[in-house]
């Protein structure tokens, strides 16, 4: 199965220049998700994984199936004022913007063994910022897996020192 056959591309979007990927129709069709799924459930087998955290929004849709499937928790990394308990927060740059990501500080215990998911690797300013936030409470990251990986913008360059899984390249 060819998942680039389930992406969309999305000229112009959300601005002038940029190609939007959306996974929209990888998600709708239940084969080329469980493909995809099961692609990164077996990378994360490999990885002995205690924990899945994703960042918010499409990181839940790519991580939970995999923490269910594995049998583990997963901890949503969200924009902040959307958790309600303690939390810690990093702030990161955007394609275009900046924005400021939170955890609990609970979410993660001390030598957990931390896969981050999220749909897409573009400049890793998210996934920096959450890998951050995992390495503060005391986790180990030991992956990150991504659906997407627009190569063009580098972010694999922010987080080169982590194992890295991309499932597609643009």
């Amino acid at each position: 199965m060819n998942l680039k056959d389930y992406i969309a591309s999305i000229p112009d979007y959300p601005k002038e220049g940029v190609i939007f990927r959306d996974i929209s129709p990888l998600m709708g069709d239940g084969a080329a998700y469980r493909e995809a799924t099961h692609q990164i459930v077996t990378y994360a087998k490999e990885k002995n994984i205690d924990m899945i955290v994703g960042p918010e929004a499409r990181g839940f849709i790519i991580g939970c199936p995999v923490a269910y499937e594995l049998g583990v928790g997963f901890a949503p990394a969200r924009k902040k004022g959307k958790l309600p308990r303690e939390t810690i927060e990093v702030s990161y740059g955007l394609e275009y913007g900046e924005a400021i990501l939170t955890l609990h500080k609970d979410a993660i215990k001390p030598g957990q063994r931390v896969l981050i998911c999220d749909d897409l690797l573009a400049t890793g300013g998210t996934i920096a910022a959450t890998i951050e936030m995992v390495e503060k409470l005391g986790g180990i990251v030991v992956g990150c897996a991504f659906l997407v990986e627009l190569t063009e913008l580098n972010g694999r360059d922010k987080i080169k020192d982590y194992d890295i899984l991309t499932l597609m390249d643009f």
